[in-house]
């Protein structure tokens, strides 16, 4: 099993092995880029969204605060951040931060993107 575990496994087992390791290992990258470029509000982004995929909201949430607190106008760094306190259940903070969202899409002419925020929104009831 040293060096190919995933060769012992099941067809199914073996592919999520491989996701994970994938995952472990864009985590690292991620980790890294913000280590290198702490005030790149893409660096905490990235960091952030793999997060809310792993399903860690609250470190999902810390990351893209630090994206929104670089760049307060990050449209899509706020709509990640409100479904990283969706995730968490903090309905009043995703709904806070949603609607924030929801004006700089609209400031930034991004009509489709407001309407998605709306949908979330309306997925918090």
């Amino acid at each position: 099993m040293c060096g190919a575990p995933y060769r012992t496994l099941g067809k199914a087992a073996a592919v999520l092995y491989l996701l994970v390791s994938m995952s472990d290992a864009r985590l690292e990258q991620f980790k890294k880029m913000v280590a290198n470029f702490p005030d790149s509000p893409m660096s905490h982004f990235s960091l952030g969204k793999l997060y809310l995929e792993r399903r860690e909201y609250a470190e999902a949430a810390r990351c893209l605060e630090s994206a929104v607190r670089l760049d307060p106008g990050y449209a899509a760094a706020l709509v990640a951040l409100g479904d990283a306190w969706a995730g968490a259940g903090e309905t009043a903070k995703a709904r806070e931060v949603f609607g924030r969202a929801k004006e700089h899409a609209l400031a930034q002419n991004h009509p489709g993107l407001a309407e998605d925020i709306d949908a979330r929104i309306a997925d918090l009831d």
